[in-house]
């Protein structure tokens, strides 16, 4: 009944353990052995096993493991923690040497040690030889059938331990080592177990192990390969029958040797023991190179072999290494018997330098500096990247790309335009070029422990000065534009439609403009003098500006930027090339009683407004159109209006109330004046608004061409705000040719502080 009892522990610790996550885990039977492999991800470096059986768990320590059969790896470089179970290891259920039922606990230290429980049980479909050895990485491990006919005559038959056999007083098993013919004395198993040696008696087989380096193994040199060698041989008197078991196990302990060219070799002799008639080789690498020669065997795996399992490593410069999980398998044939002989070693090669490369591809064509590094590891990344000193912004002048590089890992494109503000510049007078020049300096890192590794390099290229790059941004007041870097100044020049911005100009016309060697600034109040006016409505309006740069010398242009930004319609005055007046006005201190600006007109009454709310009025007409009057006044051409209600039919001074609107244009500048129907100036007009009547010398511009006629909007209901009896003075807002507001009394004689435009 005590299977029935371990039965149900097993049970009863596998219904408290946590279940483990999909993903995570993989338990394979192999044909000597059973394999788990869990992600590091998940395990971590630390996480524990125990062998699990009816009489409880066991903790699978160092010592513990080499003893009972069992082998943890830790590898980084495939990024799981792995157990190896021999099939005759401590703890695992045997029946007829053909069914195998494991248990394990995982143990994982999270928010305390989380417990999952891993069973499975295995079948091995591959015979078993008459003798097995295996060569752990950290046991030796014999295995020889326990039926197998007496070969007569064997003229190397121990008669030592014959005798030690022979004198025993006892049938128990006793076990005797021998070690380059030294005589040791017999000793019992139960004291063998207490000194590191696992001993198994099964129906079928014979069973031994032991850890590397034991008091009772020794190291031969065999074709110039250090094999270690542990030979036991059990013996058992059964009256007049002695049972005499060689249990012997040779491995080879060659490390591998790296070497030039890309190869990894490793070495163990043809026969680690002297005798057998047949030897067949199988290596778990396709692709690697075995030769047989002067008794030796040569395993050559070259570097890029797959299955093999590469790390980088950054201490000062970047490193890598690799790592090969080598499976080999012999197989003798002495005297009709069959040993096969399984050996797992781990080889790794020494540190090997990685070097990055780097290649600079920039087109001068494009100004653009174009620089590839190639060769980067897959387990390494860039994390930060630095020109001349400065974190790279990654816009729309600087990107990088991670670039994929078949068998070689990957690469990194990085594309800085020449214009950038990292990227420095020289100027060769002699030769007008400029050298641009860049330091780039790469962080990369290796994973997973994030070790970084830093990477520089420097490029330069030569080519033509380039116009430098503005951008513009609005503001509720004007537009302002900025140069992150203006040098070489002294090559460019800004123009303002015709003219070359100069500080006098600016300051006449307003605008606020700061230079230095490298920045520019430029400030553009919204009614100065180069803007252009669209979309005039009483709710806003769009201006636009543009600035042209252009080369000193030629004054080529070279480069324009345009900026067009909404602003709040208040008051204006817009006086086009094209030959319209557009006026926003507000009538609201001048409009009579029971009226609204809806009603009020032009010189000509069928002139309504375009657009009127409560306050405002908006008319937009051609200048010789609408009742306008022109007269010519030391070379300007001078086109007026007048906004009033002419339908009051009282006398009062409110009824009489009427503002003057006004375009001025320069005589030079105009083209044809409506001669062809057409009105063409080279800039726009000067506007005014202000009070009163016009006064003398004003003829009807009545020329030559089509009259037009504003647009009437329905009249909107009348407000109940209170409406003062004359028109107070009115405020100046600004000049500029185009939009102009003056400053006048109310009985429209000019304010004594007024600018005339």
């Amino acid at each position: 009944m005590a299977w029935i009892f371990d039965l149900w522990v097993v049970s009863l610790l596998s219904a408290l353990a946590d279940p483990v996550p999909d993903g995570v885990l993989d338990m394979e039977c192999h044909d000597r052995s059973f394999v788990i492999a869990v992600d590091l991800s998940f395990a971590g470096d630390d996480a524990r096993f125990e062998a699990v059986d009816g009489t409880g768990a066991y903790a699978i320590t160092e010592p513990y493991a080499a003893k009972c059969g069992y082998t943890v790896t830790v590898s980084q470089p495939s990024g799981l923690v792995e157990l190896r179970s021999s099939y005759f290891s401590c703890h695992t259920d045997k029946q007829d040497d053909r069914v195998f039922t494991f248990s394990f606990k995982l143990l994982v230290k999270r928010e305390g040690d989380a417990v999952y429980t891993l069973n499975k049980t295995c079948s091995p479909a591959l015979a078993w030889s008459p003798r097995e050895v295996s060569c752990e990485l950290n046991y030796m491990e014999v295995l020889v059938k326990s039926q197998v006919s007496c070969a007569a005559g064997k003229k190397d038959d121990n008669w030592n331990i014959l005798r030690h056999a022979h004198n025993s007083s006892t049938s128990d098993w006793q076990v005797m080592f021998q070690r380059d013919e030294e005589e040791i004395a017999p000793m019992s198993l139960s004291d063998a177990r207490k000194q590191g040696y696992a001993f198994e008696v099964t129906d079928g087989r014979f069973m031994f192990r032991a850890p590397y380096g034991q008091p009772d193994s020794f190291i031969a040199m065999v074709n110039n390969i250090p094999v270690e060698v542990v030979h036991a041989t059990l013996f058992s008197r059964q009256r007049w029958l002695v049972i005499m078991v060689d249990l012997v196990a040779a491995c080879s302990t060659h490390q591998g040797a790296y070497e030039d060219g890309g190869h990894v070799v490793f070495k163990t002799p043809e026969a680690p023991y002297p005798g057998p008639d047949v030897t067949r080789i199988r290596v778990g690498f396709d692709g690697a190179d075995v030769v047989t020669e002067n008794e030796t065997v040569q395993i050559r795996i070259p570097l890029d072999i797959k299955g093999g399992l590469r790390k980088s490593f950054a201490s000062g410069g970047l490193y890598e290494f690799y790592t090969f999980h080598l499976d080999l398998e012999q197989m003798f044939e002495d005297d009709g018997a069959e040993t096969r002989l399984r050996l797992r070693r781990i080889l790794t090669t020494p540190l090997l330098p990685r070097p990055l490369f780097t290649q600079n591809r920039s087109v001068v064509e494009e100004r653009l500096f174009q620089v590839y590094l190639g060769d980067v590891p897959e387990d390494v990344r860039l994390v930060s990247l630095r020109l001349n000193g400065r974190e790279a912004p990654f816009t729309n002048s600087c990107s990088v790309a991670d670039v994929a590089q078949p068998a070689h890992g990957h690469g990194y494109l990085l594309n800085v335009s020449f214009d950038d503000p990292a990227v420095t510049q020289q100027y060769y007078e002699v030769y007008r070029t400029l050298q641009y020049s860049v330091d780039i300096n790469y962080t990369l890192s290796v994973l997973p422990e994030n070790e970084l590794y830093y990477h520089s390099v420097r490029v330069t290229a030569l080519a033509g000065p380039s116009p430098p790059v503005l951008d513009a941004v609005c503001s509720e007041s004007g537009i302002r534009f900025n140069a992150d870097r203006w040098a070489f100044d002294f090559l460019w020049s800004i123009g303002v439609g015709s003219v070359t911005l100069t500080p006098e100009l600016a300051t006449q016309r307003g605008y606020k403009m700061r230079n230095d060697s490298q920045r520019l600034q430029l400030d553009v109040p919204v009614y100065s003098q180069g803007f252009r006016y669209e979309e005039i409505t009483l709710k806003r309006f769009l201006g636009t500006f543009e600035i042209l740069i252009k080369e000193r010398l030629t004054s080529a242009v070279q480069r324009s930027i345009t900026k067009t930004c909404p602003f709040v319609t208040s008051e204006l005055i817009v006086c086009s090339t094209d030959g319209r007046m557009t006026v926003v006005a507000d009538l609201s201190l001048m409009t009579p009683s029971g009226a609204t600006p809806s009603t009020s007109n032009l010189l000509d009454v069928f002139c309504g407004p375009a657009e009127a709310d409560d306050a405002r009025a908006l008319f937009s007409f051609p200048l010789n159109s609408c009742g306008s009057k022109v007269k010519l006044s030391k070379g300007n051409v001078i086109y007026r209006n007048e906004i009033f209600y002419s339908k009051n039919s009282d006398d009062s001074e409110e009824a009489n109330e009427r503002l003057v609107v006004q375009c001025s244009y320069p005589l030079e500048g105009l083209h044809r004046l409506f001669s062809t129907y057409r009105f063409e100036s080279d800039d726009p007009g000067t506007g005014s608004i202000s009070s009163g009547r016009l006064t003398a010398g004003f003829r009807a511009a009545a020329l030559r061409g089509p009259v037009a006629t504003a647009r009437a909007l329905p009249t909107p209901p009348k407000t109940t705000a209170a409406r003062t009896a004359a028109a107070p003075v009115r405020k100046r807002l600004g000049s500029n040719p185009g939009v102009h507001y003056i400053r006048v009394s109310k009985h429209g004689k000019p304010h004594p502080d007024v600018r005339k435009g």
